[in-house]
């Protein structure tokens, strides 16, 4: 199944935000499971640049200049030497969610706790946002 993901380019100013096509193996039926089948897609991708080994192609000076802009130049390569552990990442990113470091919208709606239950078809827009907290206590 074939979802559209709305993603802001890192390093820029404007809120420049473009959709991509994402694939997920099994429609979801909570949000916890479409956090699963996003963390599952995203780890086997992963996986495979890590078995692959694939030389990096050279940057674009635009890539460069828009990395530049958030402080660190790179070719996204894993220099260690692990593959990433599904069930890991699966765990991790949940807690993430209950803990609010990040939310979930359908559309344009909120999709809300791990719990709820969410109509996901062929080309729904799912927009993920990562809450960063501000400089000062945590609590």
């Amino acid at each position: 199944m074939e979802i559209l993901v709305n993603i802001k380019q890192l390093g820029k100013r404007k809120s420049k935000i473009n959709q991509q096509q994402f694939h997920i193996e099994n429609k979801p039926d909570t949000v916890a499971d479409l956090i699963r089948e996003c963390v599952s897609t995203c780890v086997k991708e992963y996986n495979d640049r890590f078995e692959k080994g694939d030389n990096p192609q050279p940057l674009s000076q635009q890539q460069i200049d828009d990395m530049s802009e958030i402080g660190k130049i790179a070719f996204g390569i894993n220099y260690g030497e692990k593959k990433a552990d599904r069930d890991k990442a699966i765990e991790d990113a949940l807690l993430a969610y209950e803990d609010g470091l990040f939310r979930i919208f359908i559309g344009e709606e909120d999709a809300g706790d791990k719990d709820s239950k969410v109509n996901i078809e062929e080309g729904t827009e799912v927009t993920f946002i990562r809450l960063v907290m501000l400089a000062g206590r945590m609590w």
